[in-house]
């Protein structure tokens, strides 16, 4: 089954709704952005689901900040990931306590053969990490949340080799077809389930119901 992160949420009835649908993960932003959460606001969003039965996996999203800033928030949240959105090298996220979450940017040059090495690097240098990868697009100085998708053949070579997260450009419209084409370890998204900004309580929903009921796609025989 394809695990579902929903990103950029700031607000408890947000929180809830992801949960409640059944969301594997939920992402909370501290690096600068629109989406960006305190950490009085992180506690208070954590709280509204940590003593629920079945609740999903929180990520804090960092962009280049300090290995020190990035434990301390984590010890302090409590935090079940993190993820590293930014220009981090594999030597900083070996000084990271908890299990990782690595962005790697897609570009117009990224091929599947250098992203398949990029993460088999990733393997040799945290071989004690809880690793998993997501490959999302890149927009100039944006760092996520783009809403741009990438090239989904190299999604499809790149989940065949590892377990990955993919991002960039989902909604409830498409991620069901990128689910059964690539059949991916996870999907995030952020402004797939925005209406004019803010996240959308039926959007996330409905994105959450669409991966569950994609079915992989049969390859045509020649």
């Amino acid at each position: 089954m394809t695990n579902v992160k929903i990103c950029g949420l700031s607000e408890t009835q947000h929180v809830l709704a992801a949960a409640r649908a059944g969301a594997d993960f939920i992402g909370l932003v501290f690096a600068p952005s629109p989406r960006q959460v305190t950490t009085r606001q992180a506690l208070q969003l954590i709280e509204a689901v940590c003593y629920m039965k079945t609740r999903p996996a929180v990520v804090g999203v960092f962009v280049n900040s300090s290995v020190e800033e990035v434990n301390r928030i984590a010890d302090y949240c409590q935090l079940d990931r993190i993820q590293l959105s930014g220009d981090e090298t594999w030597a900083y996220c070996h000084e990271i306590k908890r299990p990782i979450i690595k962005v790697l940017h897609i570009t117009e040059t990224s091929t599947a053969d250098k992203i398949i090495s990029e993460i088999t690097k990733g393997y040799r240098v945290l071989p004690q990490h809880n690793l998993i990868c997501l490959l999302d697009s890149k927009k100039e100085n944006i760092y996520g949340g783009t809403g741009r998708a990438f090239d989904w053949k190299l999604a499809k070579k790149v989940s065949a080799r590892f377990p990955v997260i993919i991002a960039g450009g989902l909604t409830t419209k498409n991620v069901g077809e990128l689910v059964g084409k690539t059949q991916p370890w996870g999907v995030d998204v952020s402004s797939g389930v925005e209406t004019a900004g803010h996240k959308d309580t039926a959007k996330i929903k409905a994105f959450i119901k669409a991966v569950r009921r994609a079915k992989p796609v049969a390859r045509k025989s020649r």
